[in-house]
């Protein structure tokens, strides 16, 4: 079986506060992008698991500690699976990007291994193994209202992007931890925001807070954001979750693929790719 795991964008991102856990209350507007991950399972008549990561970003994978490998390990404790797998990865996402890569590798193999809903406490101790990231990936577009609730977006947009991962890994839990304001909790009023202009012009209004964090200890990053606002045909660029990956979202794909050459001409050792909604 062939998986596509795909990734996320954070379209705005909101710090609330810090919670005893240790994990930080966020609010963000989401959706995945048709950048993904190709992911190659299979049953084998063995007692050991073998997982291959290959593709552009391989090389920064724990092949010891991962979330393929941990989430295989828990399904078997908790006797949800009795079989052992063959695994091949194939990573196109970015890691320490903001995507999400490592946390959609486990959301789809497990939507693919358990069909049927896994209950909400089974769910909350494979979210706690994988990432608060996790039901994310349960929905195509949708307004993260706390860490435990998302609504979805029903009236799906197509939106177009340009992406570019300059040579840093963002460490989430230092980006976090720079965290000194947090902001009010708000509400997503989905009959107001009705059609795709004013979806975009919403989006606008609010913002990615820690990228003011990331801008100071990465200056190129902020250079990279202001180059891409002013490409034709931009709305609008941002960083996704705590960085690196940044984005521009554009009118259509045929602007957006003028605006990726003229970029790329600028930023030649940073990575880029165009994406679109799923």
């Amino acid at each position: 079986m062939v998986l596509n795991s795909y990734s996320k964008i954070n379209l705005s991102l909101r710090v609330n506060r810090k919670l005893k856990s240790g994990l930080h209350e966020i609010q963000s507007y989401f959706c995945l992008i048709d950048l993904s991950d190709k992911i190659i399972i299979r049953k084998i008549n063995k007692k050991k698991d073998n997982i291959i990561f290959t593709g552009p970003f391989a090389k920064n994978i724990k092949k010891s500690n991962n979330s393929i490998i941990n989430l295989l390990k828990f399904l078997r404790k908790e006797k949800l699976i009795s079989n052992y797998y063959s695994v091949k990865v194939v990573k196109n996402i970015p890691v320490f990007g903001g995507l999400g890569g490592g946390t959609s590798n486990g959301a789809f193999i497990l939507k693919f291994l358990k069909k049927k809903k896994i209950n909400n406490n089974m769910f909350k101790k494979i979210e706690k193994l994988l990432g608060s990231d996790l039901r994310i990936f349960f929905f195509k577009q949708g307004f993260l209202e706390n860490l435990k609730t998302i609504k979805d977006i029903k009236r799906k947009y197509k939106l177009i992007f340009l992406l570019s991962r300059p040579n840093i890994n963002c460490s989430t839990n230092k980006i976090y931890s720079k965290v000194k304001k947090y902001s009010k909790k708000t509400k997503f009023n989905f009959n107001k925001i009705n059609t795709k202009k004013k979806f975009i012009d919403h989006i606008l209004n609010n913002k990615n807070e820690l990228q003011s964090i990331v801008e100071k200890r990465y200056p190129v990053i902020k250079k990279l954001l202001a180059d891409m606002s002013t490409l034709n045909g931009c709305y609008l660029s941002r960083m996704t979750g705590s960085g690196s990956v940044c984005y521009g979202l554009f009118h259509n794909v045929r602007i957006a693929k003028k605006a990726l050459i003229k970029i790329r001409g600028r930023y030649p050792k940073f990575w880029f790719s165009l994406a679109k909604t799923v």
